[in-house]
């Protein structure tokens, strides 16, 4: 049997264009997440993990590994847009981090629904486009980036 479901995403039909979402979780990112992510993925590149390396650099300290970052962000947003009701992620797009991510920052997100459209293919779902929007502490735009869901549309009883 299994357990009632608490909570959930949002459907294809709740998922107007412009509508935007202050997401409820922030997250601190620690060393830890840093180091572990960026050895998991095979990431070598001192500037994620050496920190003699980074102190010689622009930064002055290691960076978070920006993967790490945009994976962040898309969790931050699963439990109100996604949860439950995704079949799938499409895809991704358009992704810049125009500010470093350090050690430490505290990150919030936002999400605006682009466009939404019903599937040419399945029609008990549709495709909708989300862009989330990422800012440290300071208020600071530190990623931006699109991704397609193909979203359920809400189940008809019957």
């Amino acid at each position: 049997m299994s357990a009632p479901r608490t909570s959930r995403g949002l459907w294809f039909e709740e998922l107007e264009p412009g509508t935007t979402v202050q997401h409820a979780v922030r997250r601190t990112v620690t060393e830890t997440d840093n180091v572990m992510f960026t050895t998991m993925t095979m990431n070598t590149a001192p500037l994620h993990l050496d920190a003699a390396y980074a102190a010689t650099t622009e930064f002055k300290k290691p960076l978070v590994n920006s993967m790490f970052t945009m994976a962040l962000v898309v969790g931050i947003s699963v439990t109100e847009l996604t949860l439950g009701t995704i079949v799938a992620q499409l895809g991704i797009s358009e992704a810049t981090f125009p500010a470093p991510v350090f050690t430490g920052d505290t990150i919030r997100v936002e999400t605006e629904v682009v466009s939404a459209r019903e599937s040419r293919s399945r029609p008990d779902a549709g495709l909708v486009v989300f862009e989330h929007r990422a800012y440290n502490q300071h208020d600071l735009l530190v990623c931006r980036l699109q991704r397609t869901g193909l979203m359920c549309k809400e189940p008809v009883d019957g």
